[in-house]
């Protein structure tokens, strides 16, 4: 678990774009939201097609800057990756458009988190069992608008029984109370989908084979400052949550706290040498 990693540029397009190249935002050009990724960097799918793996990517892609989130996305933009079923960016979360490989919109069913997780779950139990595989799974949720998480998960967070953080002002304490409540239901949502994507492959016998890690785009100020959502160098937009799980193989101490700064570009080189 590290405690200390950011996104350092906190907006959603330009972290995406570093997770897919390694390259700084100031390098790819994608330094502010719906700008396109060029194709002139080795993505971390195409590094993955090249050593023999299968890629997937399944869900929020938000880097084609194509001038309609809404868009078919066609093969030679998804930066390598060969299974898709996935959309440039919706936050409605109960009514989600995703493509697959044909210029027809489909839409998730209920609540787009759950929904992609299943697809991702069919995805690891139908794939080529010959082939290692890379699968991108890319929520919307815990974004605005926060009070459109599923019903028994914003039942579970009382809004009034929230500590807010000493930061936030007392104007806009009522605020950050009601959307902080929206914001750990997501969170909680979240959480069950990612313990059904662990026992699925726990289900297929390769748990002990998997690097899975769990992190995300930016934070969120929610009320702090008395600011909202992103693209502030403060903390509550920057910090961000990144979680490993090794593979058995890999001689690491397990249950590691980390302290050392870590961002974005750090995972594609990682990763891509964790894989050999």
């Amino acid at each position: 678990r590290f405690t200390r990693a950011v996104s350092s540029c906190p907006v959603c397009s330009p972290y995406r774009a570093s997770l897919l190249t390694g390259r700084r935002a100031l390098t790819h050009g994608v330094f502010i939201n719906d700008v396109p990724l060029g194709n002139d960097a080795v993505s971390i799918a195409q590094a993955f097609n090249g050593a023999g793996y299968a890629t997937a990517y399944i869900g929020k892609w938000h880097v084609d800057g194509s001038g309609s989130r809404s868009a078919f996305i066609p093969r030679e933009r998804r930066q390598g990756f060969q299974f898709w079923k996935a959309l440039e960016c919706t936050h409605d979360y109960n009514r989600s458009a995703y493509y697959g490989d044909e210029d027809v919109k489909l839409f998730w069913e209920g609540y787009d988190a759950i929904a992609q997780t299943r697809e991702a779950q069919r995805y690891i139990r139908e794939r080529d069992r010959a082939r290692p595989f890379a699968l991108f799974l890319s929520w919307g949720p815990p974004h605005d608008p926060y009070q459109t998480a599923p019903p028994e998960h914003r039942a579970r967070v009382d809004a009034e029984k929230l500590v807010l953080r000493p930061n936030v002002p007392p104007g806009a304490a009522a605020a950050a109370r009601r959307n902080l409540a929206g914001y750990y239901a997501h969170c909680a949502a979240l959480d069950s989908c990612l313990g059904d994507l662990l026992a699925t492959l726990q289900e297929c016998g390769i748990a002990n084979d998997t690097v899975v890690v769990f992190t995300s785009d930016h934070g969120d100020m929610l009320g702090d400052h008395h600011l909202w959502r992103k693209a502030y160098a403060y903390e509550g937009a920057a910090r961000i949550p990144m979680l490993v799980r090794w593979p058995a193989s890999v001689a690491a101490p397990r249950g590691q706290v980390l302290a050392q700064p870590v961002e974005l570009r750090d995972l594609l080189p990682t990763f891509l040498d964790a894989a050999g």
